[in-house]
């Protein structure tokens, strides 16, 4: 009786072990998007002036979709980053801020605080964030020309791969 029980457990055990070793070796933030190689979610958001900033209104230019919030730790290392590449790309592509979960005196404080590298739009409802599967700020999405996403980026942005990747979309 405990060869058959020790055998039983042995099945059942070995299988998940192997699995949850293969689970570990994967990051979940390096899942691809769905929406990679489709069109990007349209949207219209006011910003923090009330001004209403459309996505279809921005085709014919790549654009940056940074999902990010004031509360965010590493949307702060990420912002001079993103302040240099609105400065490097800033008549080659759009740069566009959703802040999401966040409340816009908080969002109006940090910018004038640090400074913007593009408008700052406010996802009251987080209906655009859900829209485009975001999970944790900061999520930056690339959108070509056409309107497609082509890539996604979960997780702080670094210099170098800000710069390949919007080389890549021109």
């Amino acid at each position: 009786m405990n060869r058959l029980a020790l055998a039983v457990g042995a099945l059942v055990t070995v299988p998940l072990l192997v699995f949850l070793a293969i689970s570990l070796r994967s990051d979940p933030r390096r899942i691809d998007s769905p929406l990679i190689g489709r069109p990007a979610p349209v949207f219209a958001l006011p910003d923090l002036d009330g001004q209403i900033v459309s996505l279809e209104e921005l085709r014919g230019k790549p654009v940056l979709i940074n999902f990010w919030a004031t509360w965010c730790q590493p949307c702060l290392v990420e912002h001079p980053v993103l302040q240099a590449g609105a400065e490097r790309y800033r008549d080659q592509v759009h740069f566009l801020g959703v802040v999401y979960q966040d409340d816009p005196q908080a969002i109006r404080r940090f910018v004038e605080r640090r400074g913007a590298w593009g408008p700052s739009l406010v996802d009251d409802g987080v209906k655009v964030a859900l829209a485009y599967g975001v999970y944790g700020a900061p999520e930056t999405f690339f959108i070509d020309r056409q309107g497609t996403i082509v890539d996604k980026v979960a997780g702080a942005l670094d210099p170098a791969g800000l710069k390949r990747r919007l080389d890549a979309l021109l």
